[in-house]
């Protein structure tokens, strides 16, 4: 964890292990009378200081399920994860950034992932109850099986490729804007939009709602939450404004590459 930084507010980095009989809930989801699982996965999220730098999310993650307690009769298994960046000021260089590092890590494995992931990306991080999007999106990839394309071994080498982009594709983000000046009313409406991304994360997040779910540890499946929060009453930006521009753009999926 960390906090009260002066270029990161709060952030974290969770390395999750988690096994046992599958609670009913998950149960009746996966149409299984009973069954044992273990998930590991990492997941990490970034809620900078400064508004003009974005919010970033990653989580990759593995998971297998077994017909019996002593997990020896493995019955699926799969790679699930991806990144997204949640702006409150919008930089088209930096949402194309973002989505071009993430592009060429996918077009190692296959031309058709990066559109097939950006379009799960776009739909999953949409908050319906306000009919617009969490943020700019990026990659969501979930029940990546082997096939006939595929071996697990292969989705394993794309799911850590993935991965090892989240650097290249954050940081020099982080570096163009965390020295830019903003003023009060910018942290403002920072913290508003701050209240979207909680909304998602209690209402629509599937990782939420599974840690929950499975006994998991809440300060660990908290640790997302922002720390400076608001929600005021039908609060809309000024016609015309910067932050009118965001919520128009997160209204509809945009080809950033």
């Amino acid at each position: 964890m960390i906090e009260k930084g002066d270029v990161f507010e709060k952030g974290g980095v969770n390395i999750s292990e988690v096994h046992g009989e599958l609670p009913d809930a998950i149960k009746n989801h996966f149409n299984v009378e009973e069954g044992w699982f273990w998930a590991g996965g990492l997941s990490l999220v970034i809620h900078p200081v400064n508004p003009m730098v974005p919010t970033v999310h990653a989580n990759f993650r593995y998971f297998e399920l077994y017909e019996d307690k002593e997990m020896t009769r493995r019955t699926d298994a799969w790679f699930g994860g991806g990144a997204d960046l949640t702006p409150y000021y919008l930089f088209d260089e930096d949402a194309t950034h973002f989505h071009q590092v993430f592009k060429t890590a996918c077009d190692q494995h296959g031309e058709e992932l990066y559109p097939r992931f950006k379009k799960q990306c776009d739909e999953y991080f949409f908050n319906s109850h306000r009919g617009e999007a969490r943020g700019i999106g990026g990659l969501f990839f979930d029940y990546l099986r082997e096939d006939d394309q595929r071996s697990i071994a292969d989705w394993s080498s794309f799911t850590k490729d993935a991965g090892n982009a989240f650097l290249d594709a954050y940081l020099p983000i982080v570096k163009r804007r965390m020295d830019e000046p903003y003023n009060p009313a910018q942290r403002y409406w920072q913290e508003i939009r701050r209240g979207r991304y909680v909304e998602f994360n209690l209402i629509h997040d599937r990782g939420t709602l599974f840690g929950l779910k499975t006994n998991g540890r809440i300060e660990s499946i908290f640790m997302s939450l922002p720390p400076r929060v608001r929600w005021d009453y039908d609060f809309s930006p000024k016609i015309g404004s910067d932050e009118a521009k965001l919520i128009e753009v997160l209204k509809h999926p945009i080809d950033w590459v």
